[in-house]
């Protein structure tokens, strides 16, 4: 069983930075692919970053050239840090781990961009 903890959610304001991170119960090392994603209130749940065990990354196009996710193997965390925040990216975000054939979702964590 996978329990990823998301957490540096809160309130910015435009143009500024967050960076959130994923903790998780075992060693992340062992996991292929994790990602975030987000929800916006009203809106269906939508992939914001991945990574695999090699470093490889893909984001989506909204947030490319401002968000960027890495992985520490020795702290079993994956972060996203996110610059130049816009008003549409408040959302809950969500940390995502893909281990033997199983998707697992940490609680979330609000990030909310407003003046």
């Amino acid at each position: 069983q996978v329990q990823l903890v998301e957490s540096g959610g809160g309130l910015v304001q435009p143009g500024g930075s967050l960076r959130l991170s994923c903790a998780a119960n075992i060693r992340i090392s062992s996991i292929n692919d994790m990602a975030w994603y987000r929800q916006a209130p009203g809106k269906q749940r939508e992939l914001v970053a991945t990574i695999t065990s090699g470093g490889s990354t893909n984001y989506a196009d909204s947030v490319k050239g401002r968000f960027t996710i890495s992985r520490d193997n020795a702290k079993n965390t994956v972060y996203v840090q996110m610059n130049s925040l816009k008003p549409e990216d408040t959302a809950v975000y969500y940390c995502n781990a893909f281990y033997w054939l199983k998707s697992y979702w940490g609680q979330g964590t609000q990030v909310t961009v407003s003046s």
